[in-house]
């Protein structure tokens, strides 16, 4: 410890009248948790930064501030020096930008606030992340996953006709909905794979698969009949959107995008809009979601379908070759040799 930090008279001073913020901002925690705690470490980021900048306190003055704000207050978690550092570095952070942007983060619990700050570029990147956490209310490891998984990048990056089918709003919160590529990794398939198995693969994973789609939508089916006139037609996989209030087609095609897909989609939300769709839902949606496309080829795929629709890649990053794949042990084998060894013991 730094004695002669500790016995300066400028720091006791100011110790003290922090140790009255702790105090307040304790009793008013209890009404409002959140927001006073997080308004209450910006204050305290600026002050240590204004202190670093103009005290004479030494390179010792966040750990002696820890060790003194703990001993003080022990019941409390967020004095530790690496927090304290955290503080100071989300002040700094936040500072640099717009009001506004201040105000959103401090909406949003701390600890992400801590995730957005360490694993984000920049800071568009992270208002981007703190609106998404707000409108969504995303837990800490739903948040870390969109942000490990470039959310950022990906969502409404989807070649669509939205703008042209639909009315705004609606065509910009479906835009929105829209992710390029489409990160399929949790689904460890090889890379020869068809299309019934990246199909049965994705209902086998429909929680990965429902949180890569993002929030509002609902499963209803996969290759679900539909029939026209007395023939059955087969969508792969059916939603419904909670926010749009409309009808999702999904087609899965595990080759390049051609013209006549874009044909079969839309003859599908056609099928949708006649059949199934009431007067309380909007129009449906139809998303393509191919192996690879050529952007100008979708283009004009799109230019004169009346229905809405989007076209996007998926990506898989993590094939498991299938000579690997074969030799590893399914889940019945992995359980019976757990079951031997418990009984063995």
């Amino acid at each position: 410890m730094n004695n002669s930090l500790t016995i300066n008279e400028d720091y006791s001073v100011w110790l003290k009248e922090l140790k009255n913020k702790v105090r307040l901002v304790q009793i008013k925690a209890a009404v409002k948790v959140n927001s006073e705690l997080l308004q209450f470490y910006w204050e305290l980021g600026a002050d240590i930064v204004e202190k670093q900048a103009t005290a004479k306190w030494g390179d010792g003055f966040l750990s002696n501030l820890s060790h003194d704000l703990m001993v003080e207050f022990p019941e409390m978690k967020g004095f530790s020096k690496r927090n304290l550092e955290q503080i100071r570095k989300w002040y700094c952070f936040w500072s640099a930008q717009e009001e506004i942007a201040k105000q959103l983060a401090t909406q949003i619990p701390w600890w992400h606030n801590v995730v957005i700050i360490t694993k984000t570029k920049n800071a568009d990147e992270a208002l981007f992340y703190v609106q998404k956490t707000i409108q969504n209310s995303w837990s800490r490891s739903v948040l870390t996953h969109h942000i490990e998984s470039d959310l950022f990048k990906r969502e409404g990056k989807s070649i669509n006709n939205f703008k042209a089918t639909l009315p705004e709003p609606q065509s910009d919160l479906a835009i929105e909905t829209l992710k390029d590529p489409y990160n399929f990794d949790f689904l460890g398939l090889t890379e020869k794979h068809d299309e019934k198995e990246l199909e049965d693969a994705l209902i086998n994973h429909v929680t990965h698969f429902l949180l890569e789609l993002g929030a509002g939508f609902s499963y209803l089916g996969k290759q679900y009949k539909l029939e026209v006139s007395g023939d059955e037609f087969f969508i792969d996989l059916l939603f419904y959107h909670v926010k749009l209030h409309c009808y999702v087609v999904v087609e899965l095609k595990t080759v390049k995008f051609k013209p006549e897909f874009a044909g079969k989609l839309n003859f599908y939300v056609s099928a949708v809009d006649g059949i199934l769709k009431s007067e309380q839902d909007d129009t449906t949606i139809g998303i393509l979601i191919c192996k690879s496309k050529n952007d100008t080829v979708v283009e004009y795929a799109l230019k004169d379908v009346h229905k809405p629709i989007g076209v996007s890649e998926y990506i898989i990053t993590k094939n498991l070759p299938d000579e690997f794949r074969s030799s590893l042990p399914s889940i019945e084998e992995i359980e019976a040799e757990l079951s031997g060894t418990e009984e063995s013991q």
